[in-house]
């Protein structure tokens, strides 16, 4: 990582004094965004990157006068933690609230209708009268109504309170968000429908799927090859023709009469009445295209000089004849047919424009239940409005677009490809978990009001931190806080949360083996966890380059998960882990300035084990060995997952073992061809220790049967894959026998693979004619 790319400034020597964060990739933020810009050539990429600039504007200036402290869970001075910020790339506050800025579309109509000035104070307080609070009672009965940002979330839990003969906790919510009344948006978003059903969930509304559509915009190099087929081809074989009539003994312009001088005349304007109108496709100007050597060559002959290149008319007239054939001819004829029959294929574009159509009636604000319809053929009498062919079948690309949006449970949406990675299904979790965690509370208006904050909580963006500071929790947010206090006894909904636990942790194993488990999805699985009242440790992926050289207190949890689970297997011995002595590590403690307690003991073995110099290192090479190593002790969430949890696969171990090393395979082969392969290399490891883990719960038959099957796989792929993962599929072997430790260079041929190094990696060095004996 070069100096000016870090995200930080270490002062002093980063232990006595911390790590303050600096402004090198903010500037260098600022700059790619003036480029951008100032340079691309899209006007709507400019303007976004213009408003990135500004952001960033922000960021260098409130770093600048103290107004802005990165790292901090409440960065912005004047401003409490619980307050959703405005965050840019990399975790930077810019100063700004989410919630503030000018008053949107629908204050503006609230106002109106209040009859009070257009300001948030007066609409804050109106909300507070009899009638405003009516208002918000109703919106509470009905459902209809959005938050998008938690905050908007505040006011509705306030007239909850009080029809719920709770004013004392309604006041004092009062006390905390009143002085923020003029800055921040309190007040909800009035929303065409209610909350559907809780297992249904949609990565993109229909009127997200529709905007999509609506901006999509033709293809220039379909539309200029449309063009040059049935408007520049057929010019160019009247040309041809034009000049096969004055053919004598195979020569050109032998036989020039006044009629044909004329004809050539009328073909000469028509070329400049269809260049002015027809400007896509710019091929007949090139001079070295025969339509362009035919068209000058009929000009110099219809002025009276002749062509002044016989020889190169000639040349293009005999070698588009040997090409395609005499116009006229069999052969050309049906050439051009086919061609015709591709221009006038309607173009995506038009596809669009049809479902754009289809999609206007529906709720924009949710996602699509019936997709059947939307992808129909083209109807008749859509024909007559578009000239699109009736029986049209629409595109993939376009088809994807609309399934995007959805609606339905999310294992479904997984087995449909709509769900692609655990990365996306991160992203649609929160919808459900929302309406799980929500069953706590007895009352039905105050169950969807805090799924919909729930939901807008997840949708934070998280900040960048420093010395082990945790993000903002939703329970710190004051409405959340005051309605805690309203829910069932014991939490109401420990069996819920407890399925929904089991059933998303199974589904992101079979769905995505050897994928690490994305931090969002970290957090929806550990507010599921708390909901069932399982006490479980569950970790999230470290950030290497700000790396504090230590560990919360969990990871030392989930390392004695661990050991309960694995010690003794194959995963112990091929990652030649001591569980023993991990679980005699005893010295968790709360440690000076840092906001959660931490034990060193654990991240010294981390740190021993990857042969790190010290805890923390200003590489993030180094940092990311000591970090996998505690991925490594803890299986990042794999042990959890199994006990307590109880995630049990139905196709066993041993599949999911397959899957895992199907993952590492495609990885490996992204190596050879990427030019920055360390991203490759690194997934691999990780999708091999998900391989590994999943062997180490199979029984010894099913062991040597999957690890048979891996070399099997191996050998199926291209050589400079299967050289780099022999040495890999050898160190399996080599400890599945029971042959001893792979550590050191005890055991030529064979390695343990690890995504991390300081140096540089030996997978980026094998080749495909490396040999490995065992």
């Amino acid at each position: 990582m070069k100096r000016g790319d870090e995200r930080y400034a270490v002062h002093g020597n980063g232990r006595e004094h911390g790590v303050v964060i600096g402004a090198g990739y903010p500037s260098a933020q600022l700059a790619r965004a003036f480029r951008t810009a100032l340079a691309h050539e899209d006007a709507e990429t400019r303007r976004r990157a213009e408003e990135r600039a500004v952001s960033w504007e922000r960021v260098l200036q409130g770093m600048a006068d103290g107004t802005l402290e990165i790292g901090s869970p409440a960065p912005v001075r004047d401003l409490p933690s619980w307050v959703t910020l405005e965050v840019v790339r990399g975790g930077f506050a810019t100063g700004e609230a989410a919630s503030g800025g000018p008053l949107l579309p629908y204050e503006i109509e609230a106002a109106e209708r209040a009859g009070v000035p257009a300001d948030r104070r007066a609409l804050f307080y109106y909300h507070l009268t009899d009638a405003g609070l009516a208002e918000l009672g109703a919106l509470l009965d009905s459902g209809r109504y959005q938050v998008v940002v938690p905050e908007e979330g505040a006011l509705l839990t306030v007239a909850w309170l009080l029809r719920a003969g709770d004013p004392g906790a309604a006041l004092s919510l009062l006390d905390r968000i009143e002085p923020f009344a003029g800055l921040l948006r309190f007040l909800p978003r009035p929303s065409a429908t209610a909350p559907g059903d809780a297992e249904i969930v949609h990565r993109r509304t229909a009127g997200q799927a529709r905007g999509a559509l609506a901006v999509r915009r033709p293809s220039a190099a379909v539309a200029a090859m449309n063009e040059a087929l049935s408007v520049w081809n057929p010019f160019a074989d009247e040309l041809l023709a034009h000049w096969l009539e004055t053919a004598e003994d195979g020569r050109a312009g032998r036989r020039i009469t006044g009629a044909w001088l004329a004809r050539g005349e009328e073909l000469l304007a028509r070329y400049e009445r269809l260049a002015a109108e027809h400007t896509l496709c710019t091929k007949h100007r090139r001079p070295k295209e025969n339509l362009a050597i035919l068209r000058t060559a009929l000009e110099e002959t219809v002025t009276g000089s002749g062509p002044a290149r016989p020889g190169l008319l000639q040349h293009a007239v005999d070698s588009m004849v040997r090409r395609r054939g005499a116009p006229g001819s069999a052969g050309h004829g049906a050439l051009r047919e086919r061609q015709a029959g591709i221009a006038r294929r309607p173009t995506h574009g038009a596809f669009a424009r049809i479902l754009v159509e289809r999609l206007a009636p529906l709720v924009q604000e949710a996602g699509i239940l019936d997709l059947e319809p939307l992808l129909a053929p083209v109807t008749a009498d859509e024909e007559r409005r578009t000239g699109v062919p009736a029986g049209g079948e629409v595109p993939e690309p376009l088809r994807e677009i609309v399934e995007s949006a959805l609606a339905a449970p999310i294992g479904t949406l997984v087995e449909r490809g709509v769900v692609p990675s655990a990365e996306v299904m991160a992203e649609l979790v929160p919808q459900l978990v929302a309406w799980t965690t929500a069953q706590s509370y007895a009352d039905a208006p105050l169950r969807t009001l805090m799924a919909a904050v729930y939901r807008a909580f997840r949708d934070r963006r998280s900040l960048l931190l420093l010395n082990l500071e945790g993000q903002v929790k939703l329970t710190e947010l004051p409405w959340v806080r005051a309605a805690h206090e309203h829910r069932l006894p014991g939490g109401g909904a420990h069996a819920g949360a407890r399925d929904a636990l089991v059933r998303l942790g199974d589904l992101a194993l079979r769905a995505f083996p050897g994928t690490i488990l994305p931090n969002p999805l970290v957090r929806e699985l550990d507010a599921l966890a708390r909901s069932a009242s399982i006490q479980v440790p569950l970790t999230e992926e470290l950030a290497a380059d700000i790396f504090m050289g230590a560990f919360s207190g969990k990871f030392l949890d989930a390392a004695k998960l661990a050991a309960d689970l694995l010690e003794g297997t194959l995963y112990e011995r091929y990652y030649g882990i001591d569980y023993a002595a991990v679980r005699s590590i005893g010295d968790t403690r709360w440690r000076g300035r840092f906001a959660t307690p931490t034990s060193r003991s654990f991240a010294e073995l981390c740190a021993e084990r990857a042969g790190a110099t010290s805890l923390r290192s200003y590489r993030a090479a180094e940092n990311g060995m000591v970090i996998e190593q505690a991925q490594i002790l803890t299986t990042h969430n794999l042990a959890a997952l199994v006990h307590p949890i109880g995630v049990d696969p139905e196709g066993g171990w041993a599949e999911l073992a397959r899957g895992a090393f199907a993952t590492v395979c495609r990885r490996v082969e992204r190596v050879e061809r990427d030019p920055r392969p360390l991203g490759a290399i690194k997934d691999a490891a990780y999708a091999w220790r998900q391989a590994v883990f999943f062997l180490a719960l199979c029984g010894p038959r099913d062991q040597v049967a999957v690890a048979a099957w891996m070399q099997d796989e191996a050998d199926r792929r291209p050589g400079h894959a299967a050289a780099r993962l022999a040495p890999v599929l050898a160190g399996l072997r080599h400890v599945l026998l029971g042959r001893g430790s792979l550590d050191g260079t005890a055991v030529p041929g064979a390695r343990r693979f690890l995504g991390w190094d300081a140096e540089r990696h030996w997978m980026r060095d094998v080749t495909p004619d490396e040999k490995v004996e065992l």
